[in-house]
């Protein structure tokens, strides 16, 4: 008996692969398997699918768009001097923004942000000799030059952010804390090129063999 049951299990499931409903199309919705008042709601809800049409909307369109000035949850940038680099005045801003803790992992995340994205143009030391400029594509800024040392802080990461003359933005790159931090490291690389022994603060002379 029991090979019978096996046999019959076996055709029910041979007949249904190969007579089954691949391929067929439905005009109706299946069967429920539960009552609606079972589970009320969560099979027939009330939605527009993508690109439907509305009856609703003037325009009849289902999808709408944001309404004018929105921001998303925890976008909010009212920090004037983390988002847009300036100060209270208005003024580019000198220095980091309050908001930032400039540290060592800062400047490390600087630096690989700037190597992936500013080092191909502005070279890997930062004097515009990146791999570009090999296959003709001439320009890139000199970060070491004196117009870009004496600029404010907050001006090279407007800079990042918008762009300026061939350079294109980065902000859908760069959130605005990288770019801090991309900043921060071209300081680094600045004051590497120009530092003295005398900048070195007193309590980490005694590290690079300097009295």
């Amino acid at each position: 008996m029991r090979n019978v049951y096996l046999v019959t299990a076996f055709v029910v499931v041979l007949s249904v692969s190969v007579l089954g409903l691949r391929g067929s199309k439905f005009t109706l919705p299946p069967n429920d398997v539960f009552p609606e008042w079972a589970f009320p709601g969560m099979k027939h809800q009330p939605k527009y699918k993508p690109q439907a049409q509305s009856a609703f909307f003037a325009d009849g369109r289902a999808d709408r768009p944001i309404p004018a000035g929105t921001v998303q949850r925890g976008f909010l940038r009212e920090d004037a001097a983390l988002y847009q680099g300036k100060d209270t005045t208005g003024a580019w801003a000198r220095g980091f923004p309050a908001a930032l803790d400039v540290n060592q992992q800062f400047l490390a995340r600087g630096k690989e942000r700037y190597n992936i994205y500013c080092a191909p143009c502005h070279s890997e030391i930062g004097n515009g000799k990146g791999i570009v400029t090999k296959y003709g594509w001439g320009g890139p800024a000199n970060l070491h030059d004196d117009r870009l040392r004496k600029m404010a802080e907050g001006e090279i990461y407007n800079t990042i952010a918008n762009g300026k003359n061939t350079m294109f933005s980065y902000a859908d790159k760069l959130v605005p804390e990288d770019r801090w931090a991309v900043v921060a490291y071209v300081r680094a690389l600045q004051i590497a090129q120009t530092g003295t022994a005398a900048d070195v603060p007193a309590a980490h002379k005694s590290e690079l063999g300097i009295k």
